[in-house]
C-alpha cells in the first residue's frame, strides 16, 4: 500500500468510529423494541440480585433441618415449603441461584477466552497454524459433550471451581469456529493491510483491530451459551459429579427429590421451574441480541 493510501485510511478512521457508534446505537434501539428480550433481561437482573444479596434476602440457613417439618408444604413464612429432611426450600433454591450463575457466567468466560484466542490465531495466520488448531477443534467437537464432561468430572473430582473449569474447557469450540470465520473474512480488509504496512505487530492487529469487529456474534453466542451451561451444571450435580451436598444447587435439589417425587413433588418442581425460567430468559436475551446485532436489520 502506498503512503497516500495509508494516509487516507488514517484520515477516515474517525468517520469509521462514528459510524460504528451509530450502528451500536441503532442496535440498542432495536433491542429495546424487543419486549421478550427485555423481559429476559429483567429476569436475569432479578436473579443476579437474588444471588448477590441471598444472605440479606433469606433469613433461613439453607442447610439447617427444622425438626418435624419434613416435606411440609408452602406457608407464608416458607413459600416453597421444606425438603425431605426439613430444610427450607426457598433458601436452598435462592442459594442455588448463586451457584447456577457462578457456573454459567464463569464457565462462559473461560469458554469465550479460549474460543476467541484459538479462533483468532487460526483465522489470522492460516496455513499450518490454522490446520493444527482446526483439527483440535474438530476433535473436541467429535466427542459427545455430556459424556466428555462426566469423564472429566469423574477424573478431576467434584466441586464448584472444578465444575466451572471442566465445563469451560470443553465448550469453547463453537466460539472458535465463529471467530475463525470472521477473522479470515477481515484478514484482507483495508484497515488490516494498512496496519501491516505501518509495521503494527500481528498480535496488536488481532486484538486491537480485528477482535472488536467480531464481538457481536461472540456476545450472542455467549448469552445463549450461559443457559446451556446451567443445564450442564445441573446435570452434573444431579448425577453427583458437580456441586456436592450440602451446598445448595438446583441439580442437587432435583437429585434429592427424585426418589420422593410422588410424596413430595414440590421438592423437584421449584428447582426445575427455576432452571426452565433461567434458561428461557437467557435464550430470550440471546435472541434479542442476535436480532439487534444482525447486520441485515440495519437501515
Amino acid at each position: 500500500m502506498s503512503v497516500a493510501q495509508l494516509e487516507q485510511v488514517v484520515t477516515n478512521a474517525p468517520l469509521q468510529r462514528s459510524k460504528s457508534r451509530s450502528e451500536w446505537s441503532q442496535s440498542w434501539r432495536r433491542f429495546r423494541a424487543n419486549r421478550a428480550a427485555l423481559i429476559g433481561l429483567c429476569f436475569i437482573i432479578l436473579l443476579c440480585i437474588l444471588a448477590i444479596f441471598a444472605n440479606v434476602l433469606v433469613p433461613y440457613d439453607p442447610n439447617y433441618s427444622y425438626p418435624g417439618m419434613r416435606g411440609m408444604g408452602p406457608s407464608w413464612g416458607h413459600p416453597m415449603g421444606f425438603d425431605h429432611i426439613g430444610r427450607d426450600l426457598t433458601a436452598r433454591v435462592i442459594y442455588g441461584t448463586r451457584v447456577a450463575l457462578l457456573v454459567g457466567i464463569g464457565s462462559t468466560l473461560i469458554s469465550v477466552v479460549l474460543g476467541v484466542l484459538v479462533g483468532a490465531l487460526a483465522g489470522y495466520f492460516g496455513g499450518g497454524v490454522d490446520t493444527v488448531l482446526s483439527r483440535i477443534v474438530d476433535t473436541l467437537m467429535a466427542f459427545p459433550l455430556l459424556v466428555l464432561l462426566i469423564v472429566l468430572a469423574f477424573v478431576l473430582g467434584p466441586g464448584l471451581g472444578k465444575t466451572i473449569t471442566v465445563i469451560g474447557v470443553t465448550t469453547w469450540a463453537t466460539f472458535s469456529r465463529v471467530v475463525r470465520a470472521d477473522v479470515m473474512a477481515l484478514r484482507k480488509s483495508d484497515f488490516v493491510t494498512a496496519a501491516r504496512a505501518g509495521g503494527v505487530p500481528d498480535l496488536r492487529i488481532i486484538f486491537r483491530h480485528m477482535l472488536p469487529n467480531v464481538l457481536g456474534p461472540v456476545i450472542v453466542l455467549a448469552t445463549l451459551g450461559v443457559g446451556s451451561i446451567i443445564i450442564l451444571e445441573s446435570s452434573l450435580s444431579f448425577l453427583g459429579l458437580g456441586i456436592q451436598p450440602p451446598t445448595a444447587s438446583w441439580g442437587g435439589i432435583l437429585a434429592d427429590g427424585r426418589s420422593l417425587i410422588r410424596q413430595y413433588p414440590l421438592i423437584t418442581f421449584f428447582p426445575g421451574a427455576m432452571i426452565f425460567l433461567t434458561v428461557l430468559a437467557f435464550n430470550l436475551l440471546g435472541d434479542g441480541l442476535r436480532d439487534a446485532l444482525d447486520p441485515r436489520q440495519r437501515g
